[in-house]
């Protein structure tokens, strides 16, 4: 009987690689490449490089990190260059939240069909809610922002929501003034989610009648074209949830938020509690229970099966801009927005700070002892483990 006592998904893991062995035929590339990557993160078997401390002389080894996207322990870095990068592009002006989340029958179609599906609730999503904001009844100005893709819930199953970040509101038709919405109020959700559902159904038909929809197991019969329409006529009935929260109270609340968001991952490390034969114990918040936070027991194999479940497509973008704020003029309709808001390009960025401290990040620079900086001795070449997996793909 072994606890852990820091665990790490890496921890459960190793914990899991006789189901890993086992599953190998069920897993895509994209799963193995994360779990081999996960499995190796900062341990000899990506090798690494010796460190001293300039002050006292103390040395270790520090081993590289895989730098997947999927990986709990390599996203403060891109999150921080990426935060660092959304300063400039702050208005000032109120910011809401907005989510639009697939009912289940959908989500399990996406689960066999990651990228196209995933790709159309990106696309009903903001053009939802750029449909309505042109819309004068509602707002009558063009919108933009900045679209997170999640996929799991508190428990690790299949649950793939957009996480919409976008200003209240944008230029009018003309280009010539600001149109701001409502104090407090960003537009009705119900609206949008009559909307979100006509867009998507319409799009996912499209994508079943041109056959880039794939099926397998008890879905396999919906490949007709007859029993998919069946399948989706209860859905047009159905109230799909959107959901807009309260807007935040500034930038540097926009900036805090993201930070939180943008790079997460399906479960962090800090919600570990136990791993001990061979089961795994996580914290949870159950929100039809009034957010009470509970502990969960799972065999290391089927948490491992949970986590790969929401391994993305490789080259699949997660963080999306859109509309006002698309890659392609965003610089332009930022200039013109600033415009019309009478605002200097550099006023929200001068008053915001991202996140500067990692403990992760600063437990790798700084000597344990007394704090002084950790310098470079001699690169570390990588070590494979003496006796390797069976099946293991980290490629």
């Amino acid at each position: 009987m072994s606890v852990v006592a820091t665990i790490e998904v890496a921890d459960v893991f190793r914990a899991a690689d006789s189901w890993r062995a086992a599953n190998d035929q069920h897993l895509s590339r994209d799963q193995r490449r994360v779990y081999g990557a996960v499995r190796a993160c900062r341990t000899a078997a990506l090798g690494g490089h010796s460190e001293r401390c300039g002050s006292c002389g103390y040395s270790r080894i520090a081993y590289n990190s895989c730098r997947n996207r999927h990986c709990p322990k390599c996203q403060g870095a891109a999150r921080r260059q990426w935060l660092a990068d959304r300063q400039a592009e702050l208005l000032p002006v109120a910011y809401f939240h907005v989510v639009f989340t697939l009912p289940p029958a959908i989500a399990a179609i996406a689960l066999q069909n990651k990228a196209a599906v995933y790709g159309t609730l990106f696309q009903a999503a903001t053009e939802t809610l750029r449909t309505i904001a042109a819309d004068p009844r509602h707002l009558g100005a063009e919108l933009g922002g900045i679209a997170v893709l999640h996929t799991w819930g508190q428990n690790l199953q299949h649950h793939p929501h957009l996480h919409c970040i976008v200003p209240g509101g944008g230029p009018s038709p003309c280009g010539t003034r600001w149109i701001a919405c409502r104090p407090g109020f960003f537009m009705p959700v119900r609206v949008l989610g009559a909307v979100f559902r006509r867009l998507f159904l319409a799009r996912l038909l499209a994508l079943h009648a041109a056959g880039q929809l794939a099926f397998f197991g008890n879905l396999a019969p919906l490949a007709d074209a007859a029993a998919f329409r069946d399948y989706l006529a209860p859905l047009r009935q159905q109230a799909w949830v959107v959901y807009a929260k309260p807007p935040f109270g500034g930038p540097e609340q926009v900036l805090a938020y993201l930070g939180r968001y943008t790079h997460r991952v399906a479960i962090t490390n800090h919600r570990l509690v136990a791993l001990q034969d061979g089961r795994v114990s996580f914290r949870w918040k159950d929100y039809r229970h009034h957010d009470k936070i509970k502990v969960m027991h799972l065999d290391a194999g089927e948490f491992t099966r949970r986590f790969l479940m929401h391994t993305l497509p490789s080259g699949f973008h997660r963080i999306r801009h859109f509309g006002l704020l698309a890659n392609g003029h965003r610089a332009a309709k930022l200039r013109q927005c600033r415009d019309l808001l009478a605002v200097a390009a550099t006023s929200i960025a001068d008053t915001c700070t991202t996140e500067t401290t990692d403990t992760e990040v600063l437990a790798h620079t700084v000597c344990p002892h007394c704090n002084g900086p950790m310098v470079f001795d001699a690169v570390v070449p990588a070590t494979p483990e003496p006796a390797p997996i069976v099946g293991l793909d980290s490629s």
